[in-house]
């Protein structure tokens, strides 16, 4: 992170997002505590979902857009032997179905959720229809054709399954964690896991543990900023860079920069980048970042997205 001049912020914040709260309002109360600054979140979470929600601030907001087609990970709990007419535990339930005799099958029927699939995406969803968000043609009661979306789920593992109490009696509440390519609709798995094994299942919990390198550990809440002063605050934001770090770095001497800066493309020999393609990330020689840019298959770079240049110190 780099305080700028002006009193502002650039950097990224792992928030830990509360249960109840939306996203927006999850950003919002984020530039509340960092002086109104500019800001953007990388992945919306539902409200009945907590965890990771990365807020760029700044000029960080810049470099943001990779993260939303980044893989997540989720702790999600499902509750066995009934579905929900919105996939969660908001939904209407369907009348209970005893889940033990279909558990021994748990195992295999998950192994078929793993690796390249289509989903079909929940109604209760953000995603558009003729100009509607799904889940407001839902709450009219329409149902509304939705197009299977290619998803791939990486890792579906069993943390545990428990007996717990509820509304019907006992039931069987299995945990898992899902690392899942973007697009992937928690909710969705647990319906189908639950009409695969033929008992029912709908969404209890979801917890978002990771998005793309970034882990669990990172994260910080609210509750957390709240107490600090500005500086702490702005000492608590992980750079711009935190969000480049998969691209290949160049650093760039003071006349290379500037001219990248007005606008002309530069051939790359000169700074040892031979065999680079692509998106790359530029440094300033003073080492603080200078944006991005794109590599032709001549060697011939331009910028992309740069850094505001008030955003540096002098």
């Amino acid at each position: 992170m780099r305080r700028r001049s002006e009193g502002g912020v650039d950097g990224l914040i792992l928030l830990d997002k509360a249960l109840g709260s939306s996203s927006n309002q999850a950003l919002q109360q984020l530039r509340r505590l960092y002086a109104g600054a500019k800001a953007g979140h990388g992945g919306t979470l539902d409200p009945l979902a907590t965890g990771m929600l990365p807020i760029a601030l700044g000029e960080a907001t810049k470099f943001l857009h990779g993260l939303l087609d980044a893989d997540k990970t989720y702790e999600a709990s499902i509750m066995m032997g009934q579905s929900s007419s919105t996939g969660d535990a908001e939904g209407s339930l369907s009348v209970w179905a005893d889940p033990s005799p279909h558990l021994h099958r748990l195992s295999e029927v998950l192994d078929r959720f793993k690796g390249p699939q289509c989903q079909i995406p929940p109604m209760y969803a953000a995603l558009k229809h003729e100009g509607k968000a799904l889940y407001a043609w839902a709450r009219e009661g329409i149902e509304v054709q939705r197009q299977p979306r290619s998803i791939v789920i990486h890792q579906l593992d069993i943390l545990d399954m428990v007996q717990c109490a509820s509304s019907v009696g006992e039931m069987t509440c299995l945990r898992l964690r899902v690392h899942c390519s973007k697009g992937t609709y928690i909710r969705s798995l647990a319906h189908d896991v639950g009409q695969a094994l033929g008992c029912g299942a709908y969404l209890s919990g979801l917890r978002r543990i990771a998005v793309a390198s970034f882990k669990e550990e990172q994260m910080l809440s609210l509750d957390g900023l709240e107490p600090l002063d500005f500086a702490g605050r702005s000492a608590a934001l992980l750079p711009s860079d935190s969000l480049l770090l998969h691209l290949e770095r160049i650093d760039l001497d003071h006349q290379s920069s500037q001219r990248l800066i007005q606008g002309q493309r530069l051939p790359l020999a000169a700074h040892g980048a031979q065999g680079l393609a692509g998106l790359v990330r530029l440094y300033r020689p003073d080492g603080q970042l200078l944006g991005t840019g794109s590599i032709d298959e001549r060697g011939v770079l331009a910028a992309q997205r740069l850094i505001a240049q008030t955003s540096f110190s002098q």
